[in-house]
């Protein structure tokens, strides 16, 4: 199991799970929209703590 590095939720790591690799590392999403707030500013999402899933996204 993954955690969504947006939105902190788990997904699973399955054949058809939204993905992208960034670095050398395979990061997994809940939803094509945290994959775009992703794809928008990595660094964002990596230099925080891990995220809270009762936050909202920014």
């Amino acid at each position: 199991m993954a955690v969504d590095p947006v939105c902190g939720m788990d997904v699973e790591e399955s054949e058809g799970a939204i993905k992208t690799e960034y670095q050398g590392k395979t990061y997994y999403f809940c939803s094509k929209a945290c994959l775009l707030a992703f794809s928008k500013d990595p660094e964002k999402f990596l230099e925080k703590d891990p995220p809270d899933p009762l936050k909202e996204i920014s």
